[in-house]
């Protein structure tokens, strides 16, 4: 029995890596690369370092606008599944890979499984909440990281096939943390120690297609002693065509995209984590990390309700105040279950054989 994965970012390559290889046990896969990311940072390394087979398929879609790449994703994804009939086709988190892919699978009448179903931030200004919402409409089954994922769902009235499994990225995190301490050089290169610097990411639309918000965000940046940035390649597109690279590079630690095992060293090893990133909140969690968000709001609602994440939007002060002073004031709660991958066979097993 086939199944399909579709896949095209960072966030989708760091899920696929531990369900692929615990279905490798029991179905024949696919892996449909859509190209949406195509730097070796943001690509080829999280395949070598994760042991992901090499994509089947590769669309090749790059860069674009939210509606070429969706369009250009679901063109690509479907001649590829009418030439290769899967049983079903896993989607994952909320890119446009994920989207496209789901339509492209659902149009055709093909089962679509959903990873990470269920998470709202309830803004629908940001292209990731469309990517959410409609991709769990558009799917079968839906594999829910929390309880209030399930809740979200159900509010909308989806309530059949929904499982509620654990995170598939608590799986990656076990699977090749003391990995990434043995092989990643990161802080020695950066000359860093533990616990002395702050990291941050910023790439989302909503803050680097502003300039009034990138600005605020910056000037927040380079206030900050000992943040290390880690800026996207879209970011530094921005930066450089706003005359605001230099700059800043000349003010602050700045690295290219890092692979996982850089990454998460870095993330373990902060004393504070700045990001816009959905998975970057996670894992700053699962990792023991205060994070303060560039985002007024965030998908991850348990981790702010937990008190280890902050809301601080692209708010100058509250930015700077938050890196200097913000500090958890509870212990943390076991909001994220492990185990996702086996608990997803399970179902998929009694699903596709039993249906």
């Amino acid at each position: 029995m086939k199944i399909a994965s579709v896949v095209g970012a960072r966030p989708n390559f760091i899920k696929l890596a531990p369900l692929f290889k615990t279905l490798k046990m029991r179905f024949t896969q696919l892996i449909i690369h859509t190209g949406q990311h195509y730097d070796y940072e943001m690509d080829r390394i999280f395949f070598d370092e994760l042991k992901i087979p090499d994509p089947d398929y590769h669309l090749g879609v790059g860069s674009g606008t939210h509606g070429y790449q969706v369009g250009e994703i679901l063109k690509k994804t479907e001649e590829v599944l009418i030439k290769e009939k899967p049983e079903l086709v896993i989607v994952y988190g909320d890119t446009n890979s994920t989207l496209g892919g789901a339509l492209a699978s659902c149009k055709l009448g093909i089962r679509t499984a959903h990873v990470e179903a269920g998470l709202r931030c309830f803004d629908r200004r940001m292209p990731e909440e469309i990517n959410r919402v409609l991709t769990d409409h558009s799917s079968d089954i839906l594999f829910c990281p929390t309880r209030l994922a399930v809740l979200n769902l159900k509010k909308e009235g989806i309530t059949r096939n929904v499982f509620r499994v654990g995170d598939v990225m608590v799986d990656s995190i076990k699977e090749n943390l003391k990995i990434a301490e043995r092989k990643s050089s990161i802080l020695d290169e950066l000359c860093l120690k533990p616990k002395t610097y702050i990291l941050a990411t910023l790439h989302r639309a909503e803050n680097t297609d502003t300039l009034e918000r990138l600005k605020a965000i910056l000037e927040a940046f380079e206030r900050i002693p000992n943040l290390v940035f880690v800026c996207h390649p879209r970011t530094r597109r921005i930066l450089e065509e706003n005359g605001l690279f230099a700059k800043l590079s000349e003010k602050i630690l700045m690295t290219p995209p890092l692979g996982y095992f850089d990454m998460l060293i870095l993330e373990k090893n902060a004393e504070k984590i700045l990001t816009d990133s959905g998975g970057v909140q996670k894992e700053a969690y699962l990792l023991n990390v205060p994070c303060v968000t560039l985002r007024e709001r965030t998908e991850w609602v348990e981790t702010v309700q937990a008190g280890w994440n902050i809301l601080v939007g692209a708010d100058k002060n509250l930015i700077l105040e938050s890196a200097r002073s913000f500090k958890p004031v509870s212990e943390k709660k076991k909001i994220f279950q492990a185990g996702a991958s086996k608990k997803i066979l399970r179902i998929l097993e009694n699903y596709l054989y039993n249906t």
